[in-house]
C-alpha cells in the first residue's frame, strides 16, 4: 500500500488527472449517446476523488499507474454505454431510494439451480412458488461454467461469462433476471472474488507460458517464497489438502491455492487483474444481477509476514470496486461473505464497501441458544455487535449452503461466564447427536481428531430435532422440533435486516444421506443439507396436518406479519432484559411504531414479569401481532415451550 505524500498533493493529482482523462473517455459517447455521457460524467466526477485515493494507495507504486487508471475508467465507460435502458432506469430509482433493501417487505431465498429446479428454465417455472412464499430477493448459488468433477460446488469458476451448460446460458440468466425484476425480486449471484479455476482462460494462458497471464496469479519457481509465506498462513482444509500452494508440473511453478489445488488465487497486486475483474463484475450487472455476494473476501490480498487474511488492502479493493459500481451500475450492491471473527466481519460493512453482509454470528448463536436453553451469550453478543451503519443491512439466516461454525468471540463468552473452547466442544457434541439427550442430528465437517474441533452440517429440520422425533415416532417431540424451527425463523424475520431462507427449510426438509453414495461428494458432509428438492413433499404444504404444512404455514404467517409491520423496516434494534435467562427479548421501532419481541428458547414454560413488559413496551395493554390476540397483563406473561410473541401496544 502506497503512502500518500500530502493531502494537498493528492488533491492536485486528483484534479489534474480527471481533467486529462475526461476528454479521452468522452470520445466513444459523442457519436452514440451524449445523454449517457452526461450521466456518466456526473457520476464519475462525484465519485472520482474517493476512487483515485483508493487506486493510488493500491497501485501508485506502479510506474504505469495512469495507464492502468485510464483503462479502468474506460472499462467502466464502455460497460455503462452498453447498459440496457431498463437497468439505467433502475439505477436512477435505486439512487433516489438508496436504502430500498431495508423495507420490511424484503425476504430472501437461496438455492442451487440444479438441486432446486434442474435449470434456469426450471427456476423461471418456479416464479409462482417464489411469489407465494413472498420472496423479493433470490440468491442462485454458483451457476457459472466450472470444471467437471471436483469444482467445490461451483466455486471454481472457469468463465464468468458462461453459465454452466447443464443449467442454461447467460442469455437465459439475463431473461430470468428481467422476469424476476418485473415481479419485484432482485437477483443475487456469487462473485467468486479470490480465485478462478485452473481451467479459466487466464489460467490456460498462464499454463501456455504467457507471462502477462502468469502475473494474474501467484506463481513461484521454487519453494523459497511459498515456505516464507506459509510460516504465517493457516491451512483452510488441513485434512484434505495441507498447505496453501500447489506444484504445477506443466510450468514448473508453485501456484497459490488457498482452498483447493484447482482454485488459483488471483494476484490483485497487479492492476491488470483489478481491471479484468471489474469488467466481469460490471458485465454481470448488465445482465441484470442486482447483488453480488463477494466470496472469500478475507483472502484477496497477500502480504509477506501476515496471515494474508483481512488485510487493509482487501478493504481498499472492495471500496474501489464499489466506487466504480456507483459510476457504471449504481443499482448493484455488494454482500460480504466474511465468515471470520465478528470484529473482522464488521469491518467489511459500510455504504462505501459492502452495503449488505451475512450475519454468521446470529446464525451460530441461535443454535447455541437452542442447545443451552440459555440466551445470555446471544443477548450479550447482539447488544454489543448487532448495530451497523444505518445505510447498510445484515442478511440474517438460520443456515446456508455451508457449515455452521461457532464464530462467537471468546471475550464475549468469558464476560457471561462461558469458556469458549470448552463450549465449542459441547456444541459440536450436541449437534452431532453425541451429547446425551441431544435432539439434533447433524454431521461433523472438517473434524480434527487431535483437537476435537469441527463445524456442523445438517438441515434446519434435522438439527432442530425433527429427524430424531420422527425416527422415534414421538408426536410431542415433533411438535417441539417444529416450534424450534419457527422460533429461530421468527428471530431472523424480526430482528432487523434481510431475512434469508435456504429453500427447502420452509417445508422441513431432512438430512439426505445419499450423498455418501457419490464418490465426488462422499468426503464432504455439507452435501447432507444440499438435497434435490422433493416437489412431491413441497406439494404437501397444502395438506393440513402434514409436517410440511405446519412448517410452511407457520412461516407464511410470520412473513405476512413482517411485511405489513412498519416497525420491521430498517435495522434499529435494542436488546432488552426480560429478567429470564431463557427468554431473548428486543425492541424494534421505526417512524413511531414499536414492537417488543419475546422468545422462549426452552422446552419449559417461562415467566416474564408483567412490569418488565410494560416498561419495555411502553404500555399496559398489548396485542400479539402474530396471533392477533390480546395479551392480558393482569399477571405475569407465561411463555409456553419455544413460544414467541411480537407485542404491539394497544
Amino acid at each position: 500500500m502506497v503512502d500518500i505524500p500530502t493531502s494537498a498533493w493528492l488533491e492536485r493529482q486528483t484534479r489534474s488527472s480527471l481533467d486529462r482523462l475526461l476528454p479521452r473517455l468522452r470520445t466513444p459517447f459523442e457519436a452514440h449517446d451524449p445523454v449517457a455521457w452526461e450521466t456518466f460524467e456526473q457520476r464519475l466526477t462525484a465519485n472520482y476523488p474517493a476512487l483515485f485515493r483508493l487506486l493510488i494507495r493500491l497501485y501508485g507504486d506502479h510506474y504505469d499507474f495512469f495507464y492502468h487508471l485510464e483503462r479502468i475508467l474506460a472499462t467502466a465507460a464502455e460497460i455503462w454505454l452498453a447498459r440496457p435502458g431498463d437497468l439505467k432506469r433502475l439505477d436512477a430509482d435505486r439512487e433516489a431510494d438508496h436504502c430500498w433493501f431495508q423495507s420490511p417487505t424484503m425476504l430472501g431465498g437461496v438455492c442451487y439451480v440444479d438441486l432446486f429446479a434442474g435449470s434456469l428454465a426450471g427456476i423461471r417455472a418456479k416464479l409462482p412458488y417464489f411469489k407465494e412464499l413472498g420472496l423479493t430477493y433470490l440468491h442462485l448459488m454458483p451457476l457459472f461454467a466450472c470444471p467437471a468433477g471436483e469444482n467445490d460446488g461451483g466455486y471454481a469458476v472457469s468463465s464468468y461469462r458462461e453459465v454452466n451448460p447443464a443449467l442454461g446460458t447467460l442469455a437465459e440468466l439475463s431473461v430470468l433476471a428481467g422476469e424476476l425484476r418485473r415481479e419485484g425480486i432482485s437477483l443475487v449471484v456469487d462473485f467468486i472474488f479470490n480465485h478462478t479455476s485452473n481451467e479459466h482462460e487466464w489460467a490456460k494462458n498462464a499454463l501456455a507460458g504467457d507471462p502477462e497471464y502468469q502475473d494474474f496469479y501467484y506463481m513461484f519457481p521454487d519453494r523459497q517464497m511459498p515456505d516464507a509465506y506459509e510460516r504465517n498462513l493457516r491451512e483452510i482444509f488441513p485434512d484434505v489438502r495441507p498447505g496453501s500452494f500447489t506444484y504445477v508440473p506443466e510450468i514448473r511453478r508453485w501456484v497459490w491455492t488457498t482452498f483447493h489445488s484447482y482454485q488459483w488465487d488471483l494476484n490483485y497486486s497487479n492492476p491488470a487483474v483489478f481491471r479484468a475483474m471489474l469488467e466481469e463484475m460490471l458485465r454481470l450487472a448488465n445482465a441484470g444481477v442486482q447483488v453480488l455476494r463477494l466470496d472469500a473476501v478475507a483472502f484477496i490480498w497477500k502480504q509477506m509476514g501476515t496471515a494474508c487474511e483481512n488485510l487493509p488492502e482487501a478493504h481498499l479493493l472492495i471500496q474501489a470496486f464499489n466506487a466504480l459500481a456507483r459510476i457504471a451500475a449504481p443499482a448493484l450492491l455488494f454482500k460480504s461473505e466474511a465468515i471470520v471473527h465478528p470484529d473482522e466481519v464488521a469491518k467489511y460493512i459500510g455504504p462505501a464497501e459492502c452495503q449488505l453482509s451475512y450475519n454468521p454470528l446470529l446464525m451460530a448463536l441461535l443454535w447455541e441458544s437452542l442447545a443451552t436453553r440459555q440466551v445470555k451469550l446471544l443477548q450479550h453478543s447482539m447488544r454489543e455487535r448487532f448495530k451497523i451503519n444505518p445505510d447498510c443491512a445484515w442478511v440474517n439466516y438460520v443456515r446456508c449452503h455451508d457449515d455452521i461454525g461457532w464464530t462467537f468471540d471468546d471475550g464475549n463468552a468469558a464476560q457471561v461466564g462461558i469458556d469458549g473452547y470448552g463450549h465449542r466442544q459441547f456444541l459440536n457434541a450436541f449437534y452431532t447427536g453425541r451429547f446425551p439427550g441431544s435432539f439434533a442430528r447433524g454431521l461433523p465437517f472438517q473434524e480434527n481428531p487431535k483437537t476435537g474441533d469441527c463445524r456442523i452440517s445438517g438441515t434446519c429440520a434435522s438439527l432442530a430435532g425433527v429427524e430424531k422425533a420422527l425416527f422415534e415416532e414421538t408426536a410431542q417431540e415433533v411438535e417441539l422440533a417444529i416450534r424450534r424451527i419457527l422460533l429461530i425463523h421468527s428471530v431472523i424475520l424480526s430482528i432487523g435486516g434481510i431475512p434469508l431462507i435456504y429453500l427447502g427449510d420452509e417445508v422441513g426438509t431432512l438430512n439426505d444421506y445419499s450423498y455418501r453414495n457419490d464418490p465426488a461428494k462422499a468426503g464432504d458432509s455439507r452435501w447432507i443439507h444440499r438435497p434435490f428438492a422433493d416437489w412431491d413433499k413441497i406439494a404437501q404444504r397444502d395438506e393440513p396436518g402434514t409436517l410440511e404444512a405446519r412448517v410452511y404455514g407457520g412461516l407464511q404467517q410470520l412473513i405476512a406479519v413482517r411485511k405489513s409491520t412498519a416497525a420491521f423496516a430498517g435495522g434499529d434494534m435494542s436488546v432488552v432484559d426480560a429478567g429470564n435467562p431463557h427468554v431473548f427479548s428486543y425492541v424494534r421501532q421505526y417512524t413511531g411504531t414499536r414492537i417488543l419481541i419475546l422468545a422462549n428458547f426452552s422446552e419449559r414454560t417461562q415467566r416474564v414479569a408483567a412490569n418488565i413488559i410494560r416498561n419495555h413496551g411502553l404500555s399496559y395493554t398489548f396485542r400479539d401481532i402474530v396471533t392477533g390476540g390480546a395479551v392480558n397483563l393482569h399477571g405475569d406473561l407465561m411463555l409456553e415451550p419455544y413460544r414467541f410473541v411480537w407485542l404491539a401496544a394497544v
